[in-house]
């Protein structure tokens, strides 16, 4: 999408402002014990009650309003019933939404205590790598040069990005051009403009750097049961200061 009003610039703060409390309220209410389906239900109930749709479920049917992923589950994650958060677990919540025709995304992970320290140095390598890439984010840059940037960060900390996953457009709908890799994709020719929005999502992983589906056809495994995290920001092109719309006070990112 291309910011091309002030009521686009509104419409997608707006919606980054929701789905970035959403994240929040979620995150801050996961614990040890609780299912990821009632997880899923506190975000959904929030969601509606701000007058918001689950991207998810709106563009591909996707059954929960959120994603919600734990340990070697790197994206993608189903809500159930019977899949129970665990203390010293690797969360990732994913909370993407759309009001009023503009569509938003953001995730962070966080670690259900206690926390490892080798988890914890993932976590921060993995927040930092975000921070890199928004601080390239400016009209001009080449989105390989962001992933190439991110990949580097990441193998000097003793982890590899998950290829298959990365940024992408957003704002019209939920997955947009451009792409905006985790590596440095040489095929990949986008080049960022001013006013464009994109997601930056750095996925950071401790182990091979290769998922599989799972059986449910939605759930994106690593392929050694590795662990992975994830940090997102729904990001506006703006000169050399990027416009966070997800970000809220508190966040996790």
């Amino acid at each position: 999408m291309q910011i091309e009003s002030d009521r686009d610039l509104r419409g997608m703060k707006r919606i980054g402002e929701i789905c970035g409390m959403t994240l929040k309220l979620m995150l801050d209410s996961a614990e040890a014990g609780m299912s990821t389906r009632d997880l899923d239900d506190i975000g959904r109930d929030f969601m509606l009650n701000m007058g918001a749709v689950s991207a998810p479920v709106q563009a591909y049917e996707f059954p929960g309003y959120t994603c919600i992923s734990l340990n070697d589950e790197a994206a993608h994650g189903v809500p159930r019933k019977d899949r129970f958060i665990q203390a010293g677990d690797l969360l990732n919540v994913d909370v993407s939404a759309v009001l009023e025709g503009y569509w938003g995304d953001t995730g962070a992970t966080i670690i259900v205590p206690p926390a490892r320290p080798d988890l914890l140095k993932l976590c921060q390598t993995t927040r930092n790598a975000l921070q890199l890439a928004i601080e390239m984010a400016a009209p001009g840059q080449r989105a390989r040069a962001i992933g190439r940037a991110v990949e580097k960060y990441a193998k000097r900390r003793g982890y590899r990005t998950l290829r298959q996953l990365g940024g992408h457009g957003v704002g019209r709908h939920i997955h947009e051009k451009p792409s905006i890799p985790n590596f440095n994709n040489r095929r990949n020719r986008d080049v960022l403009k001013d006013g464009m929005v994109v997601t930056l999502e750095p996925f950071l992983n401790a182990g091979r750097g290769r998922i599989k589906e799972a059986d449910d056809g939605w759930t994106l495994r690593t392929v050694d049961g590795s662990l992975s995290a994830q940090y997102e920001h729904t990001v506006i092109i703006n000169g050399d200061d990027p416009i966070l719309v997800t970000a809220v006070d508190g966040g996790y990112v």
